[in-house]
């Protein structure tokens, strides 16, 4: 195995026998293989669309979800992979029968050689008679394609620039999937999104100029911040516009429910299923933001907020002593010893061996969370592990509201500077930074965050600057988009002509791909200046860093005191 998609990348540069994570060799072999296979599907669905064929919506979503199920600490288990696996052969093999009713001709042809090139390495004609029929178009074969996934991975392509491009286009397009797939459990959906990730990961197959690839990576940006608003507005539209709350982090004397994850659509049906049972359910990691949403807020079961940041699940799962539903990535390995193991359910996209699995929805209905339900009517309450509340709802329209008292802030000077620290939260020591640079940060700024990071200092008392809190928390990591939204509207109110003379810093941690398509769509917007930390990303080689570097002088961040002092001057 080999792969370097996280923060956590072993050594700073991949792992190779076991993913930090905890994903095993087989299972990192499978998820090559479905990446391999989306491509497949991509390179196909390209080239029709080139012969003018329509491409069923499907396809893209498809292609999206498959992408969302790879990202870190989402599917474990190797049984769901080969499902997934099979799924994609199943769209190849539509995709086929589209083909075959093209007229024969120079556009059928360079389709074939295209596919033939993407899975044998050659376009040679004598081929099409292995592809015709073939395990290659569609097969159950798993054992033939096992041995496939052992030579498409990330290290089969040998030129260290050009497999760092192409991985960074893959990895910005798997936290593009993860949120158009939230957007359409909501029922939005858009071709321009799908199209986009079909010419995306159709392009890892192909040979490209360095500059085509960087310009497809900053296209990846753009698109990001379309799906980004798309994801906003169909969340907003279902559940209305998030509002300042405070989130209690006690708990009462119910048997709870925990759901994590990020499917505000899971959390409305368990809520609408919990209603009057006496299970109360409560919010965990990046479930946190739903507490703020006007349409959550008339279930009085919907109690506080219960732990940290996903890494401290072991432990908190533990003391919740209830169910817990799992709705997106940030799962982490299970072991036995954990009293929990036989409490803990998945859904989604998410999977993990030996765990249940609750079933999509089907026919327009909703999840069955009945099992869930009836398994905490039987638990003890949670166990109180601290007490106190935080203050969360800080998304762009509730933002915005306080435009007149922010853009009075800035001018008096009581507000000298944001610092946007948005982003993940990890393991990793060095990123007690996160915290120090919070708590050292002057009496004069304010923190703009998203993200699971938020969990390195939304606990402090940072207090506010005439009423305004000194920690704005947009909400889960899409929410990123509303930090870009208020930092365009704060340059529209000042009359700047670019974002960068805006009295604001990018502090980002990151951990997984999607915070990867947030700095992407920051870099869009024209955002430069930006610290990443705790470490680089693995995936980019020293000359696509210095490319970074060079266009948007993106830097790596240091030490607490060193980065504030340049923050604070602008630098």
């Amino acid at each position: 195995m080999f792969c370097f998609q996280c923060q956590e990348a072993a050594k700073g540069t991949g792992c190779t026998i076991k993913g930090v994570c905890g994903k095993e060799e087989a299972t990192a072999n499978l998820q090559d293989l479905l990446i391999f296979d989306l491509k497949g599907i991509s390179v196909i669905a390209k080239g029709l669309k080139e012969a003018g064929v329509q491409i069923d919506p499907a396809v893209g979503l498809f292609l999206c979800q498959g992408l969302f199920t790879t990202i870190t600490n989402a599917n474990f288990d190797d049984a769901s992979l080969q499902e997934w696996i099979g799924k994609s052969q199943k769209i190849k093999q539509g995709l086929k029968s589209q083909f075959d009713a093209l007229n024969p001709g120079p556009e059928k042809t360079s389709i074939m050689q295209k596919f033939l090139q993407y899975f044998t390495g050659s376009p040679e004609a004598e081929e099409q008679v292995q592809l015709n029929g073939s395990a290659l178009w569609f097969s159950g074969d798993l054992a033939t394609y096992q041995e496939k996934a052992k030579t498409v991975g990330v290290l089969a392509t040998e030129n260290e620039d050009v497999r760092s491009l192409r991985e960074l286009l893959i990895i910005g397009l798997k936290g593009i999937g993860a949120y158009a797939d939230h957007a359409a459990v909501l029922g939005t959906q858009k071709q321009e999104i799908f199209d986009f990730v079909i010419e995306g990961l159709a392009s890892t197959t192909e040979d490209h100029t360095v500059d085509e690839m960087v310009a497809l990576v900053l296209k990846a940006g753009e698109v990001a911040v379309t799906t980004m608003a798309t994801l906003d507005g169909a969340n907003t539209s279902a559940y209305g516009n998030p509002e300042i709350t405070e989130v209690d982090l006690g708990v009462g004397t119910n048997p709870g429910i925990l759901i994590s994850g990020h499917d505000l659509k899971d959390m409305e049906e368990l809520l609408i299923q919990t209603e009057g049972s006496g299970v109360d359910v409560y919010t965990h990691g990046e479930m946190l933001p739903a507490q703020s949403y006007p349409a959550f807020k008339k279930y009085s079961h919907l109690k506080g907020n219960y732990g940290g940041s996903w890494w401290h699940q072991n432990k908190d799962f533990e003391t919740f002593n209830g169910p817990i539903l799992m709705t997106t990535n940030c799962i982490i390995p299970i072991k036995e010893s954990h009293t929990y193991k036989n409490r803990i359910f998945s859904t989604g996209v998410v999977g993990y061996p030996d765990i249940t699995h609750i079933a999509d929805r089907t026919n327009s209905g909703a999840k069955d969370f009945s099992q869930i339900i009836e398994l905490a009517k039987t638990c003890e309450p949670p166990q109180e592990i601290e007490t106190g509340k935080i203050v969360a709802g800080f998304a762009h329209n509730q933002v915005l509201a306080l435009a007149d008292k922010v853009v009075e802030a800035v001018k008096s000077g009581a507000v000298k500077r944001f610092i946007v620290m948005a982003g993940c939260d990890g393991r990793q020591k060095g990123r007690a930074y996160f915290t120090e640079v919070a708590e050292k940060l002057p009496q004069d700024t304010i923190i703009l965050t998203a993200g699971c990071a938020k969990y390195r200092y939304n606990k402090l008392d940072l207090g506010d600057i005439g009423g305004i809190p000194r920690v704005l928390d947009a909400g889960q990591c899409n929410d990123s988009y509303s930090l870009a939204v208020i930092a365009l509207k704060l340059k529209e109110v000042f009359e700047l002509d670019d974002i960068n003379d805006l009295p604001i810093s990018f502090d980002i941690g990151w951990y997984e791909q999607k915070a990867v398509t947030v700095l992407l769509a920051l870099l869009h917007l024209g955002v430069k200046g930006i610290r990443l930390g705790p470490t680089l990303p693995a995936f980019v080689s020293p000359t696509v860093l210095n490319v970074l570097v060079e266009n948007f002088d993106i830097k790596p961040t240091t030490d607490a005191d060193s980065d504030i002092a340049a923050m604070m001057a602008g630098n």
